[in-house]
């Protein structure tokens, strides 16, 4: 019987249990994987610990990312077929498709084959972070060559993901990040200027690097009263790009510096457009061939984990030393 990962209660890392559990078989609609790597993304923390949009269904799997062979088929299914290596795109519950685990079923619209040169551990850190960075700087904020980016926490594997497809699209990418350590790193990841923002005062020095103009772009996972600084780096018709929550304090809404350069505010998830077919076709078109020309590589932390380790695996997660996906073998 294959293990699998659940949890019987919200908490910290430590509430991760690991069980076998008979083979599920896929229902209509469904294939089912054995799966071989895993890429773990912060909103699995918080589904984990009770602060997500979707609440637990306990006993819960959780899991967005994984990558795999396809071992079983539902009725319906053609877009796949055993024996097929395939990696999934989140786009389904956590409590009812998690991947943690040897094996997985999820929805036969939610996973996608990925280039034949790459790991699993690669294809397991593929379609969260470059369908992020394409709904926001694509689709929404319509980011164009030579405008400004401002990427914040820039060493996760979205931020990583941004400032690739910055650089594809020809815009100057600006990464924050808070402590001098990862400077050098993010500049070899391909930002052309990094703001450290425990050394440095972030509005000040965006508009230096800006000609100062600010940032026509920001995207942001943090939230919470830094959104404030961040309208401060804002050009003047800037758009402020909000996809995560990782500050949990109350995010104010910054109405002096709004109304004084005329910014467009918009908070998102990829759910919206993963969860649409017809968009989430345009999605893996972009992260497809981004892939193929060679402009977008998935960086994957060094440290990577095993199973029995997925514990600890969290921790790191949640500890902010990563640069890059955490992936984890299985």
């Amino acid at each position: 019987m294959p293990r699998i990962v659940r949890f019987h209660q919200t908490g910290g890392p430590e509430v991760l249990k690991i069980a076998e559990e008979p083979l599920v078989q896929p229902k209509e609609g469904e294939v089912r994987l054995r799966v071989q790597a895993l890429g773990l993304n912060r909103a699995e923390a918080m589904f984990r610990s009770g602060a997500y949009l979707e609440t637990a269904q306990l006993p819960s799997r959780l899991g967005y990312e994984a990558a795999g062979v396809v071992d079983a088929i539902g009725t319906g299914v053609s877009n796949v077929k055993v024996g097929d290596r395939v990696s999934t795109i989140p786009a389904f519950g956590l409590s009812a498709h998690g991947v943690y685990g040897e094996s997985a079923v999820v929805p036969a619209f939610a996973v996608a084959s990925y280039p034949e040169n790459f790991s699993p551990e690669q294809g397991s850190a593929m379609w969260m972070q470059y369908i992020t960075a394409w709904v926001g700087l694509v689709e929404r904020a319509q980011l164009e060559k030579g405008q400004v980016v401002l990427i914040t926490a820039a060493s996760s594997s979205v931020g990583l993901a941004a400032i690739q497809v910055a650089k594809a699209t020809g815009a100057i990418a600006i990464a924050a990040t808070r402590k001098p350590d990862k400077k050098g790193k993010l500049l070899q990841a391909g930002a052309d200027h990094v703001v450290v923002t425990e050394q440095e005062n972030l509005p000040k020095r965006v508009m230096e690097l800006s000609g100062g103009k600010g940032a026509n772009v920001i995207f942001d996972p943090i939230s919470g009263p830094n959104v404030e600084t961040l309208a401060q780096a804002a050009a003047s018709g800037a758009t402020m790009l909000i996809y995560g929550a990782l500050d949990m304090r109350p995010t104010p809404y910054p109405l002096f510096p709004a109304l004084q350069k005329g910014l467009w505010i918009h908070a998102f998830v990829l759910f919206e457009c993963t969860t649409q077919s017809a968009l989430r076709e345009r999605a893996k078109r972009f992260v497809n061939e981004g892939i193929k020309s060679g402009a977008f590589k998935p960086i994957i932390d060094p440290k990577v984990f095993t199973l029995d380790k997925i514990v600890d695996a969290h921790r790191y997660l949640e500890s902010n030393q990563q640069f890059g996906k955490i992936v984890v073998r299985v």
